[in-house]
């Protein structure tokens, strides 16, 4: 590993080290407030690394809903990651031996991250994009740790917890703004998640998917002719 790659990684990665620790450290309170053991927190963070299906996840444990109903829950909640792997398949062909990890570890931030960077010159994509990965899941795995270890030592109220999720992915959308100067998907998207909030209510997530994903299909072919 080339140190120069590291520091490059480190500092793309610099917005998602903070919003990690803002939304990691909640998800460890919220934890152990359920009843459950500190270290599952890292635990859960290492092996699943699901972010927003973490959150799901523990109040379906505190629930006792079934293992079928975790599993759709799950599907439903992270299955925008089909559509993530789908448009790097060309990118990820050349990454070598880091691919199933960044198969892995491709959470939204990591993909917003590696969507709008650029290689540094000389640098081996794979290590990079695999630093970007590795990196931003030891983040993930600090702050649920921290959460969870002063949870068990000091009492934290959790209220407005749930918007740490939603302050990170602004954060991100402004840095990848600012890199690609590119809002026509911000438009299709906010404009399809409007449309399926009208339509579909609570229910849109999938809808606004689709939505999206062919607006930007017929938007960027008609560019491209």
């Amino acid at each position: 590993m080339k140190r120069d790659e590291f520091i490059s990684a480190f500092r793309v990665t610099i917005p998602v080290l903070f919003g990690y620790l803002a939304i990691g450290i909640p998800f460890g309170l919220m934890l152990v407030s359920k009843g459950y053991p500190w270290y599952l927190a890292p635990f859960m963070s290492l092996c699943m690394y699901a972010g927003a299906g973490q959150y799901i996840a523990v109040g379906l444990f505190a629930s006792g809903a079934s293992l079928s109903a975790m599993i759709i829950t799950t599907l439903m909640v992270n299955i925008r990651h089909i559509v993530y792997g789908l448009s790097l398949i060309t990118d990820f062909k050349a990454v070598g031996r880091w691919k199933p990890y960044l198969v892995f570890a491709l959470t939204d931030e990591t993909y917003a991250l590696l969507t709008g960077v650029k290689v540094p010159e000389g640098a081996d994509s794979g290590r990079f994009y695999g630093l970007i990965a590795l990196l931003n899941q030891s983040y993930w795995i600090c702050g649920s740790l921290i959460g969870a270890v002063a949870g068990k030592l000091i009492p934290f109220p959790l209220t407005g917890i749930d918007f740490a999720l939603t302050s990170l992915f602004i954060v991100l959308l402004i840095d990848q703004l600012e890199r690609t100067r590119d809002w026509v998907p911000v438009a299709i998207g906010f404009g399809a998640s409007v449309v399926s909030l009208l339509i579909f209510g609570t229910d849109m997530l999938i809808p606004a998917l689709a939505f999206s994903l062919g607006a930007l299909i017929i938007f960027r072919g008609r560019k491209v002719v």
